[in-house]
């Protein structure tokens, strides 16, 4: 067992790495529960199918809701094929280790999605994975134009690889960790400053971050980037990155946020917050008018 930390040094005392690492199921903070160094199913539990071709398992997290944001964008352009069911994974209760969402997952990730009008039917996993198949599949919010469509591309497969710093780094030893590591705080800190320079850079060059263009690249990059930016991620993330230096960052996520298609993507699967804000599954398009802050209270606060 590690000795206790050192408040001095915001970091364990005298801890040394032994030669082999072995799993401590009692180390690992918050999420200590649903983290293992081991893959596949640890129960059976078959996952629901809806009427809709397309079937979303996911969560209301930022990479859960670049999905339901592309599907609501593509159901208010009249993609009436986008209809979908969006089914809640709770990640707390460990559903992302039953043996359906394994199958169609084997990362146990949100999100998940299968797509019933294919034959055989498609599996997909990884939020920029299933952004570019919808994208392709619709026609929508991907450039044809060769240099647009690779600059869409750049900035998606960018959002892929820097989000993890920005989450899995920053977010977890701010805000998650069992206690605070000045070393990985700073170190978290410098790359996710770095990151909105670079996002604020961009963004005083194009209207959206791609181009003119408002596409799937905003859909990746807006859910984390913006939450964080506006506060709703990580209390007090906001104010220590000084966040409110990026006025290009800003200016894009309040364009950003006003859009409806993104306004009802980011109720989907959620459980947190305003109960009104608040959708566990989605169905079909009433269950937004079925989840008005008015119903919800008359219901008891009940969620749906």
């Amino acid at each position: 067992m590690a000795d206790a930390p050192d408040p001095a040094l915001n970091q364990p005392a005298g801890y040394v790495p032994p030669r082999v690492w072995t799993w401590d199921k009692e180390n690992g903070g918050q999420f200590a529960s649903i983290n293992r160094p081991i893959s596949g199913a640890t129960h059976e539990k078959l996952l629901p199918v809806g009427e809709h071709p397309l079937q979303l398992y996911s969560l209301g997290t930022p990479n859960g809701v670049k999905v339901t944001i592309m599907l609501e964008e593509l159901l208010a352009g009249g993609f009436s094929g986008a209809e979908y069911d969006a089914w809640r994974i709770d990640i707390s209760k460990g559903d992302q280790f039953g043996s359906g969402f394994t199958e169609i997952n084997p990362n146990s990730k949100i999100p998940a999605m299968m797509d019933h009008s294919t034959s055989p039917p498609t599996r997909l996993f990884e939020s920029g994975s299933i952004l570019f198949y919808l994208a392709e599949k619709f026609g929508a919010f991907l450039p044809t134009e060769h240099h647009a469509r690779a600059e869409t591309m750049n900035w998606l497969m960018w959002q892929m690889g820097a989000a993890p710093f920005l989450g899995g780094g920053f977010g977890h030893f701010f805000s998650y960790a069992p206690f605070k590591i000045e070393y990985a705080i700073d170190r978290y800190a410098m790359e996710v400053k770095r990151q909105y320079h670079v996002l604020d850079t961009q963004l005083g060059k194009t209207e959206y971050v791609a181009g003119d263009e408002y596409t799937i690249a905003d859909m990746a990059i807006w859910p984390w980037y913006g939450a964080v930016a506006k506060g709703a991620a990580y209390p007090g993330a906001a104010e220590f990155l000084a966040t409110d230096e990026y006025a290009n960052v800003a200016r894009w996520v309040e364009l950003v946020g006003r859009r409806e298609g993104v306004q009802r993507g980011r109720m989907v699967n959620r459980s947190a917050g305003d109960p009104a804000t608040q959708l566990r599954e989605r169905h079909a398009a009433r269950d937004f008018e079925d989840n008005t802050e008015d119903k919800v209270i008359a219901r008891g606060g009940e969620r749906i």
